[in-house]
């Protein structure tokens, strides 16, 4: 993860930037707002031309702040471990669609935050003044009734099965984007993917750029079964980057990932299910990979009592390596969307890792849903490191060091105010364990925040 200096006096450049950041959400908001009263222009542009023909122009836009308080963060190391920031984030887009056959779309995004005193300071995905989100055409080929391809070029979201490997990672402030191509094939219940991409890089003062070291293809194929209430995914993930090092091991990382997800509900019994399964080879450098990643989940809604309680459970893995140097098993948990499944202080990341988790989410309100959720972390190898949710080492191995890393809780409150706002109110605390008492400090991280997100209705400018 690339990361950004911070400093407690801005610099004029900073300073302007930061300017211009708040200048355009000022803008937006004004937008955005007067995007609910166009419904008479849409109508009156709608009047004219056949349906289904005439030309579309669609806009949509979404505003987020949220605020976060850490204490003791990265177990309490450095001489900033205590800190509340605001992040903010607008999003604006456009569509446009002309006939059945072809769509653009166009998504400007600001993000910008208050100062970050704690270790890393502003992070690169923390702040990106103006950039583009989404940028992408779409050509639409009815080759059969039942039988479609889409082909997608340009900057554009991934986002595939429950994101354990792919996504968009909407929790950072500075959404995941690709540049490249796609072809998205749709027949029957079939839908398959086949795609080259590589990602974006965040550059805070500059326009974003795709990086060239890094090549992500692959094909990934999805089929629901609506008759007996499940979907399964197959798929297929090659990334192949430049230069990279793993437990010592570096070099060129050609590394396929092949993987299977099966989820579904079991009729009139309350009961749902998420299972996925995925191996990797390739090498790194001279060295071969072989590793492995598991996640499933299973949980039990009470649709006819109050309160509509679900009861979760679930096992995560990724494989680490054996031995400091040589070939390689420690997974790659490619572009994920972590805390969803280990936790939300993302101390933890889907490599070198054996994880369990349970909880309940209730719904007291109309409106409001709380899950409660702990889980329990261990290594998955004692000679591999402690990875966190970007990837990044957090503790390195020691010799014979223990397995066992500690536990964390998760409080979430999620109201809906209105079908456009959306408020979300968080606290976890993580209780670090042996491997984390060994290899430095061991206090423990607690983590707060207060997130509002407003998005307001579509507006069609024009046509049908």
């Amino acid at each position: 993860m690339q990361r950004v200096s911070s400093t407690s006096k801005l610099s004029k450049t900073e300073r302007l930037a930061r300017a211009s950041a708040y200048c355009v959400l000022g803008v937006a908001l004004v937008i955005c707002q007067l995007m609910l009263d166009l419904k008479s222009l849409a109508a009156q542009a709608d009047g004219a031309g056949e349906s289904g023909r005439a030309p579309e122009l669609t806009l949509d836009a979404q505003f987020r702040t949220r605020s976060e308080h850490w204490t003791d963060f990265g177990f309490g190391s450095g001489p900033e471990r205590d800190d509340t920031f605001v992040l903010g984030r607008i999003m604006l887009g456009a569509e446009l669609r002309l006939g059945p056959h072809f769509r653009s779309y166009v998504q400007a995004r600001s993000s910008f935050l208050t100062d970050r005193d704690l270790p890393g300071g502003k992070r690169a995905l923390d702040a990106d003044h103006l950039d583009l989100q989404n940028a992408f055409v779409d050509l639409v080929i009815a080759l059969e009734k039942s039988f479609t391809v889409t082909v997608r070029t340009g900057r554009q979201e991934l986002l595939f099965g429950r994101q354990r490997l792919v996504s968009p990672l909407d929790w950072a402030n500075t959404r995941r984007t690709f540049d490249g191509a796609r072809a998205i094939l749709s027949t029957g219940e079939w839908k398959v993917h086949a795609f080259f991409v590589r990602p974006v890089l965040v550059e805070k003062s500059e326009f974003n750029s795709s990086d060239d070291n890094t090549d992500f293809f692959g094909v990934h194929a999805s089929h629901p079964v609506p008759a007996r209430g499940f979907e399964y995914d197959l798929y297929w993930l090659a990334l192949d980057r430049a230069s990279v090092s793993f437990n010592e091991t570096t070099g060129h990382e050609r590394r396929h990932t092949f993987g299977f997800r099966l989820n579904g509900k079991v009729r009139d019994t309350g009961w749902d299910y998420d299972g996925e399964v995925a191996y990797q080879i390739g090498d790194v450098s001279d060295a071969d990979i072989s590793a492995f990643m598991i996640g499933t989940v299973l949980g039990h809604t009470f649709s006819g009592t109050a309160m509509t309680p679900r009861l979760h459970a679930g096992f995560d893995a990724g494989s680490g390596d054996d031995a400091r140097g040589g070939d390689v098993g420690t997974f790659n948990q490619l572009f994920p969307l972590g805390h969803a499944y280990l936790g939300w202080i993302d101390v933890i990341g889907r490599q070198n890792v054996v994880a369990i988790n349970s909880g309940i989410r209730v719904e007291p309100l109309a409106r409001l849903t709380i899950t409660l959720t702990g889980h329990r972390f261990w290594r998955a190898s004692d000679e591999d490191a402690l990875y966190n949710a970007g990837g990044g080492v957090v503790r390195r191995p020691e010799p014979d060091g223990s397995k066992a890393v500690g536990s964390e809780l998760d409080f979430l409150a999620r109201y809906k105010f209105h079908p456009t706002l959306t408020g979300l109110l968080g606290y976890s605390r993580f209780f670090a364990d042996q491997f984390i008492e060994e290899t430095g400090e061991d206090e423990d991280p607690q983590f707060f925040y207060l997130s509002l997100e407003w998005k307001p209705r579509k507006v069609k400018l024009f046509g049908d």
